[in-house]
């Protein structure tokens, strides 16, 4: 397929990030080079932006999504925050294992937050930088803590950050999506998913948007069905 150009930033800030100007923009340039895309954007619209506040305690909730349904960690977050609020990394390392327990962490995501807080209590993260650095420097610094591996990194990095060029290749929807709009019939590998965003640079995190959107929207129709 013939390269097309890549639509231009407004911004002149770097690295480049993804705003509720240029996604337009970003959707026009994903149509143009996609037919899946093109399909999904026609049939449901353009995807919600899904910002989410930077910080300690947004960080904390993407680490209780690991490897969970988004209903249960949110019940886990919720039931922190009626018991501490607001979530800060001196208030939560106040808290003991038991009481963590008690509401839903896991053994592993108590060790993974408790390393989180410690980080940035101490100074070993200042997740107030990441925004000045670029994409891999940014995913580096949050994976240098314990338990941050790469799809809660690149979450942040989308959703908070609002990085354009991010694609999270291990997000189960993402892969489901995947699949399921060019008819595979088993879930493609992450270097397969990885290879396929190859042709949505640099708006990966756009075509990420497009899919979830798909993949939300689809369970809504089975669901209703």
């Amino acid at each position: 397929m013939k390269a097309l150009p890549s639509p231009s930033l407004s911004s002149s800030s770097s690295p480049a990030t993804l705003t509720a100007e240029n996604l337009t923009d970003a959707l026009q340039f994903l149509a143009a080079r996609d037919a899946h895309l093109a399909q999904i954007l026609k049939d449901f619209g353009p995807p919600p932006m899904w910002e989410r506040a930077p910080g300690f305690s947004t960080l904390l909730y993407i680490i209780l999504e690991q490897l969970v349904s988004l209903a249960s960690a949110k019940a886990t977050f919720d039931r922190l925050l009626a018991i501490l609020s607001p979530i800060t990394p001196e208030r939560f390392l106040e808290l003991d294992d038991a009481t963590l327990r008690s509401i839903g962490f896991s053994r592993q995501k108590v060790a993974s937050t408790r390393n989180l807080a410690r980080a940035i209590q101490e100074g070993d993260l200042d997740l107030d930088a990441l925004k000045f650095l670029t994409d891999d420097e940014a995913r580096a610094q949050l994976m240098s803590i314990k338990g941050i591996g790469p799809w809660t990194a690149d979450i942040y990095l989308l959703r908070v950050l609002n990085r354009r060029d991010v694609f999270p290749v291990g997000d189960r929807a993402l892969v489901v999506a995947a699949q399921t709009i060019n008819e595979l019939k088993t879930w493609p590998t992450a270097r397969e998913l990885e290879l396929m965003a190859e042709n949505w640079r640099p708006w990966r995190a756009v075509a990420a948007r497009l899919l979830w959107h798909y993949y939300l929207n689809r369970r809504t129709s089975i669901q209703r069905a």
